[in-house]
């Protein structure tokens, strides 16, 4: 029997706002849109940025596989179903984000169980691969060298997670769950000025591959907005995978067709590009494993808060924050915190300037690296650290990590890490189900467009994950955890979260935007839980970054706002940031209704849907 949820504080505002919160897609208008599209009045499913109603729900930023999702949870699928149907329809639209080359991370809310369970889909190192593997004659190679070549891929762990998920939870078949995926990759989609962008930012990568050209710049050209944009290629992956479930990669020809390509990058005649070949083999397909582990947990003003534990430095990152921040006000019956205020933000910011520098120091794969999860997790440890922030000054980056194994009050160990890039071309996706059921799924291919690299006659890109390595120590001094290694997968800052009350799902969030992931999914959370925001407004107020760097990214909101200048004179510094993630979230209402929640504007704003929508 399905028990009733509870609800949380922080939503006792969120239906107040709801109607007034919409947004129409609008096909594309302008030189670039396509004339012939709009006169035939053709375009995406309604989207908007919130949605209330029952029988289940799902957020991720395009309408079409917010659809998909609906379309599976109408049919009588639950909220793994429809995770994996949204996650395919993504890899369709949202082809430079995620798809079946790369990996993610997978949190799951068991409402028969009461349990929280994580996959660990992430992409690994070649078997081969050791901590050289970005190097040449003893220096690393140019960054740009390694996004854009076979060297950079790592084993695709996508679609094994959906087939472990569905097989774990689900009720239906992978078959069942692709299809609607497959018809739109046959049937098309409508391309939006933020598809177009995309592509045209790849244009000169995916000139020097003809599969690529071929698929994303249809007779040479970048595709108009508002055009129909087809992948027949990869409407026959998907019946592939079908057909032949996780093996049709692992084991049999899409895998072969993988290794091939990464071996030998099929590079255009008279490209002048030098595309590095990569050292990936059948035997690392066939070795890949989905890793079934148990999730960070944290109590936060009396919700548990689940995330995703290492090889994600997500979850204890984000927990660490939480953690130092529990003792400031607002505790648990008091009255809310303004968490857009300077003392609030100013915390914000300190506690992820310290979590960041204790990520950096300590988080690698548990599989290679002997990582204190329990201790960058115990409240000893927070409060150890947290003594460094002061109320009337910022501390200065690069901050020196902490020792989770010995906590010491104010103490440090050693030197700072640095801040390691992460491609920022990520996709989250939530889902619900009527019967508790909750999904919080973050996958990707690394940056914008993978490694730019299509495998021929499959319709998807190959992922560039593998740059997510510190290509060598930053320092002689300073242990590195997250250097390459055989078989060993990159640190990741994805962050799925999944938050409960008394045992029962509250809400759950999660975005892309490489290691400013940590940091949106940290803000949001404050914003709904100290500042009582709906989770649409929380996830739509404008963001700040901090992640042990010298100066701290601001959205215009906070750039343009008083509270910048207040800011700056307890010592932080900052650069603006037009965009810091693109979040999407769900949260149960006490009537037992779902609302759906993303972005307004951000990535041109996301699709929130309910199967039954609020009358």
């Amino acid at each position: 029997m399905r028990r009733r949820p509870t609800r949380v504080p922080s939503l006792l505002t969120a239906l107040a706002v709801v109607g007034a919160l919409t947004a129409a897609a609008v096909p594309g208008s302008g030189p670039d849109a396509d004339p012939a599209a709009a006169a035939r009045g053709s375009g995406p499913p309604p989207k908007s940025p919130v949605a209330v109603g029952s029988g289940g729900a799902v957020a991720s930023v395009d309408p079409d596989a917010s659809a998909a999702g609906i379309e599976v949870l109408r049919r009588g699928g639950n909220a793994v179903d429809a995770a994996v149907a949204t996650a395919a329809a993504l890899g369709v639209t949202e082809p430079y984000s995620a798809g079946v080359g790369g990996g993610g991370y997978f949190v799951h809310y068991d409402a028969r169980t009461g349990r929280v369970h994580t996959l660990d889909g992430r992409e690994r190192a070649p078997l081969t691969a050791d901590a050289d593997l970005f190097l040449e004659d003893g220096e690393p190679i140019p960054f740009e060298d390694a996004v854009t070549s076979g060297l950079s891929v790592g084993t695709p762990g996508t679609p094994a997670t959906w087939e472990e998920a569905l097989d774990r939870w689900g009720t239906t078949s992978l078959r069942t769950a692709l299809r609607p995926a497959e018809r739109l990759a046959r049937d098309g989609f409508t391309v939006d000025g933020t598809f177009r962008q995309q592509t045209a930012d790849n244009e000169d990568r995916f000139r020097d591959f003809p599969a690529s050209a071929e698929l994303f710049l249809p007779g040479g050209k970048l595709p108009k907005v508002g055009a129909t944009f087809r992948n027949p290629d990869l409407a026959r992956t998907y019946q592939r995978l079908a057909r032949d479930g996780a093996d049709a990669l692992y084991e049999g020809e899409l895998g072969r067709d993988v290794v091939r390509t990464v071996r030998k990058p099929p590079v255009a005649p008279g490209a002048d590009r030098e595309v590095r070949p990569g050292d990936l083999r059948r035997a690392d397909l066939r070795d890949y494993r989905v890793r079934d582990q148990k999730p960070t947990r944290i109590d936060y003003r009396g919700l548990d808060v689940y995330g995703m534990a290492p090889s994600s430095s997500g979850g204890t990152t984000v927990g660490e924050a939480l953690n130092i921040l529990e003792r400031y006000e607002p505790r648990a019956g008091t009255r809310r915190t303004d968490t857009r205020s300077r003392d609030a933000l100013h915390r914000y910011l300190e506690a992820s300037r310290i979590a960041f520098a204790d990520r950096g120091r300590w988080v690698g794969d548990p599989e290679h690296e002997d990582v204190p999860t329990r201790g960058l997790l115990s409240q000893r440890f927070a409060d150890a650290r947290g003594c460094l922030i002061q109320d009337d000054k910022a501390l200065t980056s690069p901050l020196a990590p902490g020792d989770p194994r010995h906590p010491e009050r104010c103490g440090t160990y050693g030197k700072a890490a640095p801040l390691t890039y992460e491609g920022e071309s990520t996709t989250h996706l939530t889902t619900a189900d009527r019967w508790g059921n909750v999904v919080s799924y973050t996958l990707t291919i690394e940056q914008t467009g993978g490694s730019g690299i299509t495998v021929p006659d499959r319709g998807f890109l190959l992922n560039n994950e593998l740059t997510d390595f510190s290509f060598a120590p930053a320092d002689p001094d300073v242990p590195d955890p997250n250097l390459p290694g055989p078989g060993k997968r990159p640190r990741s800052s994805m962050s799925p979260t999944i938050v409960l009350k008394d045992g029962e799902p509250a809400f759950a969030l999660g975005s892309p935007g490489g290691s400013t992931i940590i940091t949106t999914v940290l803000q949001t959370l404050l914003h709904h839980v100290d500042g009582g925001l709906p989770l649409h407004e929380a996830i739509a107020a404008p963001r700040a970054s901090q992640r042990n760097a010298a100066e701290t990214e601001l959205e215009p909101g906070l750039w343009d706002s008083p509270v910048r200048a207040e800011l700056e004179a307890l010592g932080h510094r900052f650069k603006a940031n037009p965009e810091i993630g693109a979040a999407t979230g769900v949260q149960r209402l006490s009537d037992g209704r779902w609302l759906a929640a993303a972005e307004k504007d951000r990535r041109g704003g996301g699709s929130a849907r309910v199967v039954h929508p609020r009358r």
